[in-house]
């Protein structure tokens, strides 16, 4: 009978192993290092179209973290330039620009190529209005970052999100992981109406299966 038990968990482990190759499990950790990006155009209004892009601190896209908790909010812009308000910036005039704020994580060249990445998180609060929309997303951008594939979903008022995408087994692409916020800027004091969104890690799922896998195994030492 011992030998049955012994193999049976020896395939167990064996499974195990063979399922999480070349799988990444992610969550939200403030120590991943954290980047931003954010892209502008013209209000719909004003023909919506494409403005330009560039890097921006995290700070700047106003995503910040508290312990293990993610916060983003509308994007606020200090310049008082018609070019951002209409009016100019001062309290009371609506912004002039769509901000296209992300904050991710870029893995680094092959470290998740050919990888199945699930990405996962417990959002706790989601008090936006409609003038702004948060996803997360999963990206596997081309070598020069003209292209890519995507998993997004629409971050829910609260409770937890999950999305997953198998990457190409290229080297030479770029992964990232985050979140992406879409609206129009606002005026700084004028910014606790529009709302925000806090978001944290929820325990990985590997944890509850190794945990399966440390009863099983107490259960065959004493059945020695």
């Amino acid at each position: 009978m011992k030998p049955t038990i012994n193999a049976l968990v020896l395939c167990s482990l064996l499974g195990m192993a063979s399922l999480a190759k070349g799988a990444l499990s992610i969550t939200v950790d403030p120590g991943a290092g954290w980047m931003g990006f954010m892209h502008v155009s013209e209000l719909p209004a004003n023909g919506g179209a494409y403005l330009w892009g560039s890097g921006w601190g995290v700070a700047d896209l106003r995503a910040s973290f508290a312990d293990d908790v993610l916060t983003l909010a509308p994007n606020t812009i200090s310049d008082p330039d018609p070019y951002w308000y209409i009016g100019g910036g001062a309290p009371g005039n609506p912004g002039n620009k769509i901000m296209d704020a992300n904050t991710y994580v870029e893995f680094l060249p092959g470290e998740a190529a050919g990888q199945t990445i699930t990405f996962s998180g417990m959002v706790l609060e989601n008090s936006l209005t409609s003038a702004h929309t948060v996803v997360a997303f999963i990206k596997d951008f081309s070598a020069d970052y003209s292209s890519f594939v995507a998993e997004t979903i629409m971050l829910p008022a609260s409770g937890a999100f999950e999305i997953q995408l198998t990457t190409i087994d290229d080297p030479g692409r770029h992964v990232q992981y985050g979140f992406q916020m879409i609206g129009v800027n606002v005026w700084e004091t004028d910014a606790a109406p529009f709302g925000q969104v806090r978001v944290g890690p929820i325990p990985e799922p590997g944890s509850a299966v190794l945990g399966a896998l440390g009863v099983l195994w107490l259960a065959v030492r004493r059945r020695r």
